[in-house]
């Protein structure tokens, strides 16, 4: 006769089978991220079916090959961990490349894959995914980007020293006659969102300088309060390196729908750090990403101030007019354009004008002339920036002799009085 514990077990089974849920996933786990292989079977159509999983706030779905484009859909629902109740289907944004060089693209493990969605506290998940030959080694990725994380503090990000054995690039003072810089953004600190550094393998990347800013949003979902935008850049942070394999998050800044700024990838917010998150296009440009979706919710004042804020800062640092053009040189072959075309983009650009994507959503889009002209306005009379760190491009002999500071000296001050603001450099 069966005993009792093996009468409860066979009951367990059969009740979760009439409800359609599988067994708890047999997941395996990497610092706060849960995969679950999709099973192989027809190339044009894969899925899995609901089950209960440990708990995530945050899914997406990769394949091995980093190189590979689904060409087709991907659906997932879920369900609530408080209510019980399973979503509705919710697409999944497909619009994801790695990047074409740099450590994103050299680490082991790379892998190709949707973007994130925030589906909030959740405990069951199912997926669907069809198109064109699919690629193989689909997993789902369950982010739990909450476990002991501490509570998020704002705080303005101030440059680092350099780490040991890395050679930052110092930053430009702006050419005589350029606009004036911008005041930096109050600027969430990685620290302060609970960025896990140890996860970060390799020190950060340099460019040659910033050149123009690329606008993106998350995608997903509108659906997260502001006391959870924390828990959501955490869920990116922990999604690009661990389920993409990237090195670090792929944006430099991200801005919630309450405008405020959040530090993305490390290595100085006043720093051309190379990012990844425009493919073709990663070299010499910053980022800038909204959480949410603006294909289908508009935009608020208070985001288009804080990304038109931190365009106008980070570009300022180099004398670049934010609304101005600029001529970048494609990388790769992007779909959109081919390796080495020359292409004039608007300083403050949306990802859909690098790469083929309806990202950054046809509202944040639609806002972008708005963000230029509020970019264009930020700019205020302050004290030149101090070089903190030495410039890696070698010098010229045409450099070697320093050249008189405009912004310094009895002629500047002379003039700074006859123009009645005599001070105002001092303050």
């Amino acid at each position: 006769m069966p005993s009792p514990l093996l009468r409860t077990a066979v009951a367990t089974a059969l009740a979760l089978g009439a409800l359609g849920l599988a067994q708890p996933a047999r997941a395996s786990s990497t610092d706060g991220v849960y995969t679950v292989r999709v099973p192989d079977g027809d190339p044009h159509k894969r899925s899995l079916a609901p089950r209960t999983t440990e708990p995530f706030s945050m899914v997406g779905v990769t394949w091995a090959d980093p190189d590979a484009a689904l060409d087709g859909t991907a659906y997932v629902r879920t369900r609530s961990r408080a209510s019980g109740e399973w979503s509705a289907w919710r697409a999944l944004d497909t619009d994801v490349r790695t990047p074409e060089s740099g450590p994103d693209r050299d680490h082991a493990g790379v892998r190709g894959g949707t973007q994130p969605l925030w589906t909030g506290p959740s405990d069951g998940v199912q997926v669907r995914v069809s198109g064109g030959r699919l690629p193989k080694g689909l997993r789902v990725e369950l982010v739990d980007p909450d476990g002991g994380s501490d509570a998020v503090r704002t705080s303005v990000v101030e440059p680092g020293a350099p780490e040991p054995g890395v050679v930052e690039p110092g930053v430009p003072e702006p050419a005589p006659g350029a606009p004036p810089l911008a005041d930096r953004p109050t600027v969430t600190s990685r620290s302060a969102w609970g960025a896990d550094e140890s996860l970060v393998k390799d020190p950060p990347t340099y460019t040659t300088g910033t050149q123009a800013m690329f606008v993106h949003h998350t995608a997903g979902t509108n659906d997260y309060t502001c006391a959870q935008s924390a828990s959501v850049v955490r869920g990116v942070f922990l999604y690009h390196v661990q389920s993409n394999g990237w090195n670090d998050i792929g944006y430099h800044f991200l801005v919630d729908k309450c405008g405020t700024v959040f530090e993305g990838r490390a290595g100085g917010i006043d720093k051309p750090v190379l990012g990844a998150h425009t493919y073709g296009f990663n070299t010499a440009t910053s980022s800038v990403s909204v959480l949410g979706d603006y294909s289908t919710a508009a935009t608020n004042a208070a985001v288009r101030a804080s990304v038109a804020k931190v365009a106008a800062w980070k570009l300022g640092l180099y004398g670049l007019d934010p609304a101005g053009t600029v001529v970048l040189t494609s990388g790769v072959d992007n779909g959109k354009y081919q390796a080495g075309q020359k292409v004039t983009l608007n300083r403050i650009s949306g990802h859909r004008d690098g790469s083929p994507t309806e990202c950054p959503g046809q509202n944040l889009y639609d806002d972008l002339p708005e963000i230029r002209a509020l970019a264009a306005k930020a700019g205020t009379l302050v004290a030149p920036q101090p070089n903190p760190a030495p410039q890696t491009e070698p010098q010229t002999e045409a450099q070697t002799e320093p050249e008189p500071d405009p912004e310094s000296g009895p002629d500047r001050e002379q003039e700074l009085a006859e123009l009645g603001i005599e001070g105002v450099l001092a303050r």
